[in-house]
């Protein structure tokens, strides 16, 4: 049998699951697979000495070494960074090797569709988990109740990357599990935008982290959600183009929205300007900045003041803890914006300790009508992550991924062209896998009650 080669572009903290369970499968299926870091280091701690696999130092602006990498290759595993897929796209293209990536799909991906089937080439995106697990997994809901008659009234989705409960230590109830400049940045560049009752709803950046609501799960607690940016992206990939209700979110433990406006009020998020003498500013000058200069008062009276904070209240405590105030600490970063000097402030915090366990919870909510009665379904599901390396999000983000590039290279999936995972051919086979791996969802069937915004499943 002819050995398939493997190409995995980027050996990031999320791909911890993706190459163990590529090397895993390696001797059955007969693959080689290289690993490509711009980090030599990472690349061989990634593959841990395993006979099947190969290390490489990896430059992506190499055009010489990106093709010939590329035209050696079966299959490429993009996990670098989102904007340099559509250039890895093109070389696979051109050599005709077929490409994953767990990103979203962008528009100058989606022109290279007609190229990508004239040459008989799989591109799959958005295979991770959100996007991707969510996508899945909510699409073979919907076509089921579609194929059973169903006329779909209502589709909400929320998922959060949070930090296990065992293991949250601060009074944010977080740690980063993911690109923490991501979590800085979230929500800007536009209004939130969704549907409910059949009117278009709009939540700008200023007011996102106030119009949250509330879901608890069982077995695993009380969240928030915040909206996503664009909701209504997703009518027509899933096929909702007349839905009444369509509403994606992103979930938070309680009370994280609540602060985490403050810091937006403040304007530490922000990202458009840099700030002069970043790199000697104590965390404390740093807050001091944003606030109205006062003879005598202190920096913490000013902050609670300007942001109108109680003495008692738990957000004090909140903002307290990240060291906000010290004169000890200094940024560090030259010409830094203030969101950047933001997140290293909370990488400060917030990062995994070696022992930590992260989470991923999904929930969503069908609403539909058959045979004349409306209905629903409410799924959620909860992955653990086992330490630090194989998070939660390492595997939610790597095994749907690793999976599908195997279907893609046994002959399961072979449909050409750009896609993500909403069409039965893609989403069956790499779900009924991803369930081996204790990855699926709990349903609850019930009357449809509407768009609730706290509830608790039964």
């Amino acid at each position: 049998m002819k050995i398939k080669k493997v190409l995995v572009i980027g050996a990031g903290r999320s791909t911890s699951s993706l190459i163990n369970y590529l090397l895993e499968k390696s001797e059955m299926h007969k693959l080689s697979v290289v690993i490509a870091d711009v980090s030599l280091n990472m690349a061989q701690e990634k593959l841990n000495g395993h006979k099947n696999g190969t290390a490489i130092e990896f430059d992506v602006f190499d055009d010489n070494q990106r093709d010939a990498e590329i035209k050696k290759s079966d299959i490429v595993i993009s996990m670098l960074p989102a904007r340099f897929h559509v250039q890895v796209a093109k070389d696979c293209i051109k050599y005709k090797k077929h490409m994953v990536t767990a990103s979203y799909i962008s528009e100058e991906m989606k022109a290279l569709d007609e190229e990508a089937k004239s040459n008989g080439v799989i591109i799959m995106n958005e295979v991770g988990v959100d996007p991707g697990i969510d996508h899945m997994s909510a699409k073979r809901v919907i076509d089921r109740i579609e194929d059973e008659g169903g006329k779909m009234l209502l589709f909400e989705s929320f998922t959060g990357g949070l930090i296990s409960p065992d293991y949250d230590d601060n009074l944010w109830n977080y740690k980063f599990t993911w690109n923490p400049r991501n979590v800085v940045v979230a929500g800007q560049g536009g209004a939130a935008k969704f549907i409910q009752e059949g009117k278009y709803k709009y939540i700008p950046y200023n007011k996102l982290f106030r119009r949250t609501e509330f879901i608890e799960i069982p077995g695993h607690g009380k969240f928030e959600a915040y909206a996503n940016r664009d909701s209504l992206a997703y009518r027509d990939a899933y096929g909702l183009s007349d839905i009444p209700t369509l509403f994606r979110g992103t979930f938070r433990r309680v009370g994280f929205s609540r602060a985490w406006n403050l810091l937006i009020e403040l304007g530490l998020t922000d990202d458009s300007y840099i700030m002069e003498g970043s790199k000697n500013m104590s965390y404390r000058d740093f807050i001091n900045s944003f606030l109205p200069y006062h003879p005598y008062n202190t920096v913490e009276i000013k902050l609670r003041h300007y942001l109108k904070i109680d003495q008692d209240d738990i957000v004090w405590d909140k903002l307290q803890c990240l060291n906000l105030f010290s004169t000890d600490k200094i940024v560090g970063i030259k010409d830094a914006t203030p969101a950047q000097i933001l997140q290293k402030i909370l990488m400060d915090k917030w990062s995994l300790k070696p022992d930590d366990k992260d989470m991923i919870i999904m929930y969503h909510k069908f609403g539909y009508e058959v045979d004349g009665k409306r209905k629903q379904i409410e799924a959620y599901i909860a992955v653990y992550g086992d330490d630090s390396v194989e998070t939660a999000m390492a595997k939610t983000v790597g095994l749907p991924t690793a999976i599908s590039a195997l279907k893609i290279l046994n002959g399961e999936i072979t449909t050409s062209g750009i896609h993500i995972p909403t069409a039965k051919e893609f989403y069956n086979p790499i779900l009924d896998e991803l369930e081996e791996y204790g990855i699926s969802f709990t349903e609850i069937e019930s009357e449809y009650d509407g768009y609730n915004p706290d509830r608790t499943l039964a």
